[in-house]
């Protein structure tokens, strides 16, 4: 939505033309809701660093998106991996162990005459 974005002009700092430090081309557009801001000066013109700008904007964002989505997905997986049961050969195998576990440690009390 064009009234969610900030937009910017400043002089370039990159070395070259006469154009280029005279006309303020650095465009620096700014996304207020999700606060990414990509800054272009690749063009000598202010024109082309606009609609840059725009285009590398919605690229940031979408990337943004993407991550927020993986990472929800990530939680909720997660999640359903802390619920699921243990399978019932693994409870086998832990009980089994604790109870090799058990036997061992009463073979350390003393022996009774």
């Amino acid at each position: 939505n064009e009234a969610d974005l900030e937009e910017t002009f400043s002089r370039s700092s990159d070395p070259g033309e006469q154009h280029v430090n005279k006309v303020s081309t650095v465009v620096t557009l700014r996304h207020r809701p999700s606060g990414v801001s990509v800054t272009v000066q690749d063009s000598r013109s202010q024109a082309t660093n606009r609609r840059i700008a725009r285009q590398r904007l919605i690229t940031a964002i979408e990337r943004e998106r993407a991550k927020d989505r993986a990472a929800k997905r990530a939680l909720r997986e997660k999640e359903r991996r802390r619920k699921s049961p243990r399978p019932a050969k693994l409870k086998k195998r832990i009980l089994e162990s604790k109870r090799k576990r058990g036997e061992l440690k009463k073979q350390r009390h003393k022996i009774e005459p």
